[in-house]
């Protein structure tokens, strides 16, 4: 059985999980999410707590078993606390700065890089080199960080570009000289 399937994910004070069908819709402080799970699995909400349960032991009941939890759980966390990601800019003469509700990048191009938020996801540049996406749908998040990082990744040989806070960046060798 799975382990993370099974765990009852616990709702907190504000937050309102309604079931319909295979279709599930997540209130919250800080916004509403909708979702569709597949229809092999069966959610609950019972109490203060939402449970997700198979129907049997095939592989891909199993598949899908903690992927649902996961996902509810992840729709819970986002519409209370909401879920952030960190990126630097790394170089010289690379930097960001907020104008209005654009990101823009000076990268090292002939051009400026503009980044526009949306309505899910919001954007701070708190310095030059830092930026932070911030948003409630965790994968959302994810998925602008990495269109973001895409810009411009980091370099293996300078370690130039954007990369995410904490990321190490596996650095080569340069060229070797001619021997004298």
């Amino acid at each position: 059985m799975s382990r993370i399937g099974r765990k009852p994910i616990v709702i907190p004070a504000g937050v309102e999980v309604v079931v319909d069908g295979n279709a599930i819709t997540v209130k919250g402080p800080k916004g509403t999410l909708h979702s569709n799970f597949h229809p092999l699995m069966t959610v609950k909400v019972e109490g203060n707590e939402v449970l997700v349960t198979r129907p049997n032991d095939e592989k891909q009941a199993r598949s899908l078993h903690g992927l649902t939890r996961t996902n509810i759980s992840n729709m819970v966390e986002g519409v209370m606390h909401g879920f952030e990601k960190k990126l630097e800019v790394q170089g010289v003469g690379y930097r960001v700065a907020k104008q209005g509700s654009n990101l823009v990048m000076n990268l090292g191009f002939s051009h400026q890089v503009i980044v526009s938020e949306t309505e899910d996801i919001k954007i701070e540049a708190p310095d030059a080199n830092t930026i932070i996406i911030k948003g409630i749908d965790k994968q959302k998040v994810g998925q602008f960080a990495a269109e973001v990082r895409e810009k411009r990744p980091p370099e293996p040989y300078k370690g130039k570009g954007i990369r995410y806070a904490g990321e190490h960046i596996i650095r080569k060798e340069g060229k070797a000289g001619k021997g004298k």
